[in-house]
């Protein structure tokens, strides 16, 4: 773990380096105050040498003034190397997410993310400054101080020596059981990050529901369970740190007797007992640093642990030898293909077993049938959102495990029925369709979704901000957007997931002549629940939770007298 930790310093270790020897200068320098005490004490003063008195007084001005431009840089610039190190981990966290498999955010909630992703990560950038550089600071200091000590009575400090190992045992017995309280307030915490992200985002639900009350008690319950993680936390480092700070006491006590008994007995003069005393302060300072810093160590340390979490799980597999062909016609092939959703209680089940579709290039097939068939999950397995239990989907015959994934995606365009729309401009919300394209095709695609006329209305028209997930828009004008997205991609395969569920009548009759035009030459999928959208499929599809029932044309359908039939009588019963 810390051979991991310590490669992020890499980047920055000129800086590093300099902070460190910055504090070694620091450390150097607090060991000399003691030393020119006893000389004054023992020498200058006896001797009326006032000379010698006024030029270490100038010393030690100078030590002083050295002292502290050192000790700007190490909390300025020492801070600033945290902060480097936190954005690198935090770029190669975000990178790393964008490499997950769907099935990752399916078992985690945003808010955890989020939290790992801010809260740990500035714990990390605490530790990553302060952790070095007062343990380096700490442990120059300690050693530099018995050295002298050394000098000036070795018993003495046999003495000292006595207790350091009883300080250390206890430090070590205490690490072990803090740790675990740690983790368990990050997971609190993290829990609570997740129910404010879920809360905030559900504002309108819970209102148009009057459940403030309900969501204000599932807050409580998370709350009430980060503040007692807190409580054994702060309990177990309560006791650490009284018990330390005993030690420490006593450490300077039995120095004061010990120390008091030499000089009474004649072993140390005045001028050794004081510069024994400071030295010894000089001793025990670092050792309360250490203490102090211990919460922050076990903070950033639990913290850099959560990450390594996530760095650890698998991205997307690739096929190293994954075929990059330079265009897709898209004739696609379910051949026997099983899945089930992966979760932590994953009882087996499968959502689609031993499907079998053929998908000819150029053709409109659309998906209908009850909920729960897997049809939406059909759309999600062609671009390898998710990987099949068993089976194959092949595209113009290659297996599409055996496909780059990005050339797969590049050639596949998704319209959803949950649009979602990212904060940022309407003309960034479309561009996603394209990067490279020009604002004149934004504009085009963005006529071709029916859209461009009300984005023209707005104050600040293409350039209006949507607002998180798009709350400033409509539930159809965001559908648009999310079509207008579809037309600039242009991709030789579509798949509409409910693509105008969102519309009114009007529009709807506008977006399907459309979507017809868009569909020419193309592979199209159509999921869809009202049946008016897919009359015109080249092929219709109807899946239950027993797989393929029925199959046909609309009008073949409607003759077979099935489950479609039933379907579209009962969705046109009232007309």
């Amino acid at each position: 773990m810390i051979k991991r930790f310590v490669r992020y310093y890499k980047p920055h270790k000129k800086l590093f380096v300099i902070d460190m020897l910055c504090a070694f200068t620091i450390s150097a320098l607090n060991l000399v105050y003691p030393y020119v005490t006893k000389e004054i004490i023992n020498n200058y003063v006896p001797n009326r040498l006032i000379t010698m008195l006024l030029s270490a007084a100038g010393f030690l001005i100078a030590f002083y003034l050295i002292k502290a431009g050192l000790n700007y840089f190490l909390h300025s610039w020492g801070h600033i190397v945290g902060v480097r190190i936190q954005s690198d981990m935090r770029r190669e966290l975000f990178v790393h997410l964008q490499k997950l498999p769907f099935c990752y955010f399916d078992d985690n909630k945003t808010g955890v993310i989020m939290s790992r992703m801010t809260n740990d990560l500035f714990q990390v950038s605490e530790l990553a400054h302060h952790g070095p550089e007062d343990v380096f600071l700490s442990l120059i200091t300690m050693i530099g101080a018995f050295a002298v000590l050394a000098t000036i009575n070795v018993y003495l400090v046999l003495i000292v020596f006595a207790f350091i190992p009883i300080i250390v045992v206890y430090a070590m017995l205490m690490r072990k059981h803090m740790n675990k309280v740690y983790k368990e307030t990050r997971i609190a915490q993290g829990e609570i990050n997740a129910d404010i992200e879920s809360a905030v985002s559900g504002m309108r639900v819970s209102r148009a529901y009057n459940a403030q009350a309900h969501e204000c008690e599932k807050f409580d319950r998370g709350n009430k369970q980060f503040v007692e993680c807190r409580k054994r936390q702060f309990i177990l480092l309560g006791k650490f740190h009284s018990s330390m700070t005993f030690f420490t006491d006593f450490l300077y006590f039995a120095v004061l007797l010990a120390g008091g008994l030499f000089f009474y007995y004649g072993k140390i003069n005045v001028g050794d007992f004081t510069a024994f005393v400071l030295y010894i302060s000089t001793l025990i300072t670092p050792i309360r640093t250490l203490i102090t810093i211990y919460d922050q160590i076990q903070e950033g340390a639990t913290g850099f642990k959560r990450f390594c979490d996530i760095m650890d799980e698998p991205p997307e597999q690739q096929d190293p030898n994954a075929a990059q062909p330079q265009a897709l016609r898209g004739d696609i092939v379910f051949d026997n293909v099983t899945f089930g959703y992966k979760t932590s209680d994953d009882d087996g089940s499968k959502v689609i077993r031993d499907f079998s579709l053929k998908i000819p290039e150029g053709k409109t097939v659309a998906l209908v049938g009850p909920s729960g068939g897997g049809k939406t999950t059909l759309c999600h397995l062609i671009p390898r959102f998710y990987e099949i239990d068993g089976g194959a989907i092949t595209l113009d015959g290659y297996d599409i495990t055996k496909l780059d994934r990005r050339v797969l995606r590049d050639n596949i365009g998704i319209v959803q029925q949950d649009v979602f729309l990212f904060n940022g401009t309407i003309r960034e919300n479309i561009a996603y369709g394209n990067f490279d394209a020009t604002d004149e095709q934004i504009i085009e695609a963005a006529k071709k979704a029916n859209i461009h006329e009300h984005i023209s209305a707005l104050p600040d028209g293409y350039d209006t901000n949507v607002g998180e997930r798009g709350v400033k828009l409509s539930g159809g004008q965001k559908q648009r957007v999310s079509i207008a997205r579809a037309f600039l991609k242009d991709p030789p395969i579509l798949i509409l997931d409910e693509a105008t569920s969102a519309l009114d009548n009007a529009t709807e009759m506008l977006i399907q002549d459309a979507l017809y035009k868009l569909s020419e030459g193309r592979t199209t999928l159509v999921v869809a629940h009202r049946l008016s959208t897919v009359k015109n499929a080249d092929e219709i599809i109807v899946i239950t939770q027993n797989g393929v029932e029925e199959r046909g044309t609309h009008e073949q359908l409607i003759a077979n007298n099935g489950i479609y039939k039933t379907l579209y009588d009962y969705q046109f019963k009232n007309l």
